[in-house]
Formats: structure tokens, sequence, C-alpha cells
């Protein structure tokens, strides 16, 4: 029986709510156990001029909740799986894949505008929404923005920005969904890999009985699938690979982007395939796409 444990979060109000989404869910199935929230700084939080590929990648947002792990300081941690890097320690593997909110992008535009102008500023670090944008916008004009949604929503009045792309599963979560301007579809832009499932990653050989409690077998389906594709590609923060995986029936459907350095283009392809081999759907998907499209 579960009696403690303490959940290692990010101190932005999005990562705290999302790792009380788990705590809840935790003492629904252990209503006599002491579950507690555990929040730090990561270095991804700290340094905000810069790009993620110029300072280390997406790693830096989970590097010190890894070494709480380790040190025995958390027991879980929570993660947007969207931020997670591809490549994971085996003595800290994921050990659930929470049920998927909203996976689309949306834009949020500046207090009192509608619709971004011709030659607006829209404000993102993200290459893999810039490039879909592009063929949405053509005419507009990017600016690099970076910080936690509420800091990114302030920075469109701050820095004359006419709008800027959220995760509609980050807007859902904190109660401002009434703040997106338009949702994107998922063919319009293909979300990053994981977006909208939240991550609990652990040591391993320890609370795997919390599986049963948090793991949505659709997400961790999703997740193979999207993550295969990103991972054969080598696919890093700074790249705009892009995946979206759902569930039909017994099969699992993934629409893949990949992007061909040289030339700036992209190419978009599906796959389909029994959901028991989302895996390998996702790895046959970026072969494919790699070896018709590559350099």
């Amino acid at each position: 029986m579960i009696q403690k444990i303490r959940i290692g979060s990010r101190e932005s109000q999005l990562a705290v709510t999302q790792a009380e989404i788990v705590k809840h869910m935790i003492e629904e199935a252990y209503p006599k156990a002491e579950v507690s929230i555990v929040t730090m700084k990561t270095t991804g939080d700290k340094i905000l001029d810069r790009n993620l590929d110029q300072i280390g990648g997406k790693g830096l947002f989970v590097k010190e909740l890894d070494q709480a792990l380790l040190a025995g300081k958390i027991d879980l941690s929570v993660h947007s799986l969207k931020d997670m890097p591809m490549a994971l320690p085996e003595n800290l593997p994921i050990l659930a894949f929470t049920k998927r909110e909203d996976p689309r992008d949306v834009l949020v535009y500046r207090s009192g505008e509608s619709v971004i102008p011709e030659n607006g500023l829209i404000g993102t670090s993200s290459k893999r929404r810039m490039l879909q944008l592009k063929k949405l916008y053509p005419v507009c004009r990017f600016q690099g923005i970076r910080g936690n949604v509420q800091t990114r929503i302030k920075k469109l009045e701050m820095e004359g920005l006419d709008a800027t792309v959220l995760a509609a599963a980050g807007l859902a979560r904190l109660g401002m969904s009434g703040t997106a301007g338009r949702f994107f579809s998922v063919e319009e832009m293909i979300p990053a890999a994981g977006q909208g499932i939240l991550a609990v990653q652990g040591r391993a050989g320890e609370f795997g009985e919390l599986h049963a409690v948090l793991n949505d077998e659709c997400s961790e389906i999703m997740a193979l699938a999207e993550r295969a594709f990103v991972k054969k590609l080598d696919g890093g923060c700074s790249s705009p690979i892009a995946a979206h995986a759902h569930v039909i029936a017994e099969e699992v459907v993934l629409r893949g982007l990949y992007y061909r350095e040289s030339d700036e283009m992209y190419f978009v392809e599906e796959c389909r395939g029994k959901k028991e081999f989302a895996q390998e759907i996702g790895e046959c998907l970026a072969k494919k796409m790699k070896e018709k499209y590559g350099e």
C-alpha cells in the first residue's frame, strides 16, 4: 500500500496545475496516502533570452527533476510529454501517460484584436509552429518569444506583437481557453509529439502499481507512435518535425511532418496500422519519408 509520494514539478502555474491533476488521481486511488508536490526551477525556466537549441534543448526542462529523482528527494515527476527529450535514462522511465487533453495549437491575439493585420508580427520560438504558420499567414513576420503561458500573453502588449501560438491543452488546464482567438486543426498545424499528454516519470522498479491508476491506453499508443517517428528522424527541440496520432477502433493513424533543411521544404504523410504496433508504425513512417524526401 502506498503511504507517501512526493511529486516533483516545475514552478510555473501550469506545471503545478498539471502535477495537481496527477496528485488528485493518486489520492482518489489511495485516500490514505500522503501526497505532496515539490516545486523547483529548471535551467530551461531560468534562461529565457535564448532559444532552446542554443542552450541545450528540452533536457533543460527535466534536468533538475531527474537529479531530484535520482537523489531520492522526490518519488515522481510530472511533465508535459512534448517537453521531454526523446532519449530517456533507462533508470528513469515514464511510468504512465495520462488521458490526452486537446492536442491542438491555438492563436492568441493581442488584446482588442481579432485578426492578424497584413504584415503582422507573430511571436513564437518554435520552428515547427513557424514553418506551418508561414503557409497559413504568408505575409506575416515572426519574432522569438519564450516564457510561461502568462508571460507570453503579457509580451503581446509589451513587445508589440499581434499574436502568439500556445497549446490548447495548457490554456484548458489553466481555465484560460477563452483567450484563444483561433484553434488550428491538427491538419492545419500538426502538433508537437505528445502535445496534450502528461508523462509521469519515476525510478525504475518503483511505484509500478501507479500505471493502472494513471495510465490511459489510447494516450500511450499515440505517444509511442509520435515519439518513435520523431526519434527515428533524430528530432530534437530545435527540429520542426511534428507528429500527431489518433486511435480508431483497433488501429492507430499517424500523421507526420518531415522537414528538409536544404531547401526549407516540408512534407506531410500518414500511416496507419494495428494499435499494438504503434511504435513500429512511427518508425516505418519516418523511414519512408526520410528515404522519399531526404537530402
